[in-house]
């Protein structure tokens, strides 16, 4: 089992990153559980803006995409920023669209998308509120390119209200909630990946969609 994850921190290497050292814990994990984890820093790469799989010189994106169809597990991580996904989150989320257009990132006999049969989680920090928020923006966002969530996969540390400490200056990794929600995750994912490796999923979405053509009139609701 590998586990991918993407620090979607708006920091460059060698900047320190509250969300790196939640990230790390979680591999650390992993670990226990048999899986091996790569963490990479989404700046340190040159991601360009758009929804293709490709966009073009300099875009660096398939060296990412590459890593995504290697795993088992995909988790995103990402700061708070005023209250919402960090603009690198939403930079990831962006070019994951290429996988309802993109030929090569679906099976031809089934249709089913690259991330089928894989498992996808979410890790947020900040140092107020919008944990909830963010979470919620990722996982449907990834189970909507094919991605499996299971059940209790967000783990979240998140400071007081006009606070200027982070995850690791304030102590978090002592905080007895994130740490039970972090086991959480490290758990289902790992659980359901190797579920989902031994028992893929069977749904032949080109059948599926030429059943819905048949019943249907109208393209659109």
């Amino acid at each position: 089992m590998k586990a991918f994850i993407i620090n979607c921190t708006l920091k460059r290497r060698p900047g320190f990153s509250n969300t790196e050292a939640l990230a790390e814990k979680a591999a650390g994990q992993f670990a226990e559980l048999g899986v091996k984890t790569e963490i990479i820093r989404l700046n340190d790469y040159q991601v360009l803006t758009g929804n293709s799989s490709d966009e073009g010189d300099g875009d660096e994106w398939s060296q990412i995409l590459e890593k995504i169809k290697d795993c088992n597990i995909f988790i995103i991580a990402t700061p708070v920023w005023m209250g919402h996904l960090a603009s690198t989150a939403q930079k990831v989320i962006e070019r994951l669209d290429a996988i309802f257009r993109d030929e090569g990132l679906a099976d031809k006999t089934t249709g089913q998308y690259m991330p089928y049969n894989k498992v996808g989680g979410c890790l947020v920090t900040g140092n107020e509120d919008g944990a909830h928020s963010c979470a919620a923006q990722v996982l449907w966002s990834l189970q909507e390119v094919g991605f499996t969530i299971p059940p209790n996969v967000n783990a979240y540390w998140v400071g007081k209200a006009g606070g200027e400490k982070d995850y690791v200056e304030a102590g978090g990794e002592r905080f007895l909630y994130t740490n039970k929600s972090l086991r959480y995750m490290t758990g289902n994912l790992a659980f359901m990946a190797k579920l989902l490796y031994e028992n893929p999923i069977t749904t032949n979405l080109n059948d599926a969609a030429k059943k819905a053509e048949a019943e249907s009139d109208q393209e659109e609701a």
